[in-house]
């Protein structure tokens, strides 16, 4: 039975900032998401917040409203992921009052809870638990690139963003789910906190990982989930960007993962990485594609993130790529991603067709 939780954003609900509770409020197979703790948002469904749709998900003022109205819950799930992985304030006060109400604390940030002897003296006092799953994992739990991935026989596809905060995570889990409603057998790899937290079983994160060892846990997680589970294709949640300078990343994807095929994120009205215009200006998805390419890999789709864009332009945006580019251009949260599934389950085809 999942635990339920509060998710924690304290002020934050409505940001980029709190893309972590996006996606639990979204989904999640590890926990019951009972409500969301969030004053300026509070009174209001945490799914209308987000996106428009209603998902019974309350949000709160106050930690002792939210105990009042939804009952019993097991912990408080910080659901924010801040630029450097720092915990705010506000959010610290928050978790100390969950401690001392006898709720255990998830923590996906760098900010590691353990770390502070005030929580560890608190979670003891009301017997709590600290739960940091970015902590780093130990040398002899790390693998080292081995060469296996080459073994795969299935189709590997990563699902790479233009910028971050794309919705890479959030469209990795609709094309795995829209697979599997084809009757394709698909996996998704999971590469970040939110993506374990919404109950993926392969991966790792990324960004808590010692850089010799991203490569070798990158084929780790791909030929764990292959061996055990027998899939048709595998999907690849995508970290960053190839050349957002705060964190360029993909290319480990491509080479050491080595995913062949690759759906691209691209935001149309978002001119610079992360928004800052000192980071320099976001280049087009035609150069994106070419380094795609050149790096023997080939992108099957472009799925759009339509942030700030109305109905009319997102149909435009998308008629736009559709004919500039001649691929697929998805609309993930408005249309879904099955198609694609077509192009993915050819793939898969010529897969069985090449090992008969």
């Amino acid at each position: 039975m999942n635990d339920r939780a509060l998710l924690l954003t304290n002020g934050l609900l409505a940001s980029p900032d709190a893309k972590t509770a996006h996606g639990l409020i979204r989904d999640s197979e590890r926990y019951t998401i009972a409500g969301v703790i969030d004053p300026p948002t509070a009174g209001r469904d945490a799914g209308e917040v987000l996106d428009g749709k209603p998902r019974q998900i309350p949000v709160f003022a106050s930690l002792e409203e939210a105990l009042a109205a939804v009952g019993p819950v097991q912990c408080g799930i910080v659901g924010v992921a801040t630029v450097g992985g720092v915990l705010p304030e506000e959010i610290l006060t928050l978790i100390k009052t969950c401690l001392q109400n006898g709720l255990s604390v998830v923590n996906g940030l760098h900010d590691l809870l353990n770390d502070r002897p005030e929580l560890v003296a608190l979670a003891a006092e009301y017997r709590a638990n600290l739960i940091d799953i970015r902590k780093p994992k130990s040398r002899a739990e790390l693998h080292f690139w081995s060469g296996d991935v080459f073994k795969i026989t299935a189709p590997i596809i990563a699902v790479l963003g233009m910028d971050c905060a794309m919705g890479k995570r959030t469209t990795t889990r609709l094309l795995t789910q829209a697979c599997q409603a084809a009757g394709l057998h698909a996996q998704m790899i999971y590469t970040g906190q939110t993506g374990w937290l919404q109950g993926g079983k392969y991966g790792f994160i990324f960004d808590s990982t010692l850089n010799d060892f991203i490569s070798g846990e990158i084929e780790h997680a791909l030929v764990s989930c292959w061996q055990e589970t027998g899939a048709d294709v595998l999907v690849i949640e995508g970290q960053s960007s190839l050349r957002n300078p705060s964190g360029p990343c993909g290319l480990e994807f491509m080479v050491s993962g080595n995913a062949k095929h690759v759906v691209l994120m691209h935001a149309p009205k978002r001119t610079y990485f992360d928004y800052d215009e000192h980071w320099g200006k976001i280049p087009s998805v035609e150069s994106e594609i070419e380094i795609i390419q050149k790096f023997g890999s080939e992108v099957i789709a472009l799925a759009l993130n339509t942030e700030n864009c109305t109905l009319e332009e997102t149909k435009q945006f998308q008629q736009e790529y559709t004919e500039r580019l001649g691929i697929p251009v998805l609309l993930p949260l408005q249309e879904g991603l099955a198609p694609v599934v077509p192009i993915i389950r050819q793939l898969v085809e010529k897969t069985v067709h090449h090992a008969d």
